[in-house]
């Protein structure tokens, strides 16, 4: 059964071919969500109106959004939705169909996924949800698809703006970091010793030649500088440089990926949905390409 599911999905990607494109605009999101094929994108919005951030929160309508996701064989998608059913968030609870979800989301490799499965009984297969089967999931229900992170105005934003371009780096990128790091935050001092608005260890702030790691603008020029290294490591692969700037870039070299931990999963997911591009230009003469990366991405000019 699961590996016809798992054929079953490897047909709808193939037939698919589409991966987020890195100039799309929040706006372009809606205009036929579902005949996009934007995995990715749906998948990003389907997080949203689950958890109400920046829109109104809408189960039924974030489940019809993951179940379009995961007819494109999205893992993330096809785990939200056993996540749902597991826990009869906007459909009544259904096990069965959670461990289905998950076996098929696990079997691409999602590490959350193979952990619920451990802890669910995968016995009882039911079939698969009915809009998973469907010929058509009809989005058009919803006309206020554009999300646009609410940053706080002032001199933190404003310092942002200044400083990214000189250091090639999306100010958008950058303010979400600061979102997810420290809530601007100019004081924030983490457990670890991570300090201020970008939270620099002292050892990444010594690296990056800040001073001081809790004045806001010595720590942004220090937060960019080190973006900006990461987008060149990582060929501009923005899930690889959020996971390296929350677990440190051997871990994602050691994996050769997102780590396996609940932290950097959690943070990676929370600066995707934030910043809402897969990939970012990058400069080619900061540093080596790393060995992890398979294939380059849009590059800008040094």
């Amino acid at each position: 059964m699961f590996a016809r599911l798992i054929i079953f999905f490897s047909v709808l990607v193939s037939a698919s071919s589409i991966t987020l494109a890195e100039e799309s605009a929040p706006g372009s999101l809606y205009g036929g969500l579902g005949d996009t094929g934007d995995s990715r994108a749906l998948t990003i919005m389907a997080a949203r109106y689950e958890h109400a951030e920046g829109v109104p929160k809408d189960y039924p309508y974030a489940l019809a959004l993951y179940c379009a996701a995961a007819k494109l064989g999205d893992a993330d998608a096809q785990y939200a939705m056993g996540w749902m059913y597991a826990n009869g968030r906007g459909v009544e609870r259904n096990d069965a169909t959670a461990a289905q979800l998950f076996q098929v989301a696990a079997e691409q490799g999602h590490e959350l996924a193979r952990r619920m499965i451990g802890n669910m009984s995968t016995e009882d297969i039911s079939a698969l949800p009915a809009c998973l089967s469907s010929e058509m999931i009809n989005l058009d229900e919803k006309k206020d698809l554009v999300f646009l992170p609410k940053y706080p105005k002032g001199r933190i934003s404003q310092l942002v703006e200044k400083w990214a371009p000189k250091y090639s780096v999306d100010a958008n990128l950058a303010l979400a970091v600061i979102s997810v790091e420290s809530g601007f935050n100019e004081q924030a001092l983490s457990p670890k010793n991570a300090q201020g608005l970008m939270q620099l260890t002292p050892d990444t702030a010594q690296r990056f030649s800040v001073k001081n790691a809790f004045d806001a603008e010595d720590n942004i020029k220090g937060g960019l500088s080190y973006l900006r290294w990461l987008l060149a490591l990582f060929r501009g692969n923005v899930s690889l440089v959020a996971a390296a700037y929350n677990a440190g870039e051997r871990a994602v070299e050691k994996y050769h990926g997102v780590p396996p931990y609940l932290e950097t999963m959690d943070y990676v997911q929370k600066i995707n949905r934030l910043y809402q591009k897969s990939t970012h230009p990058f400069q080619r003469n900061i540093v080596d390409a790393s060995s992890i990366v398979m294939r380059p991405t849009r590059s800008s000019k040094p």
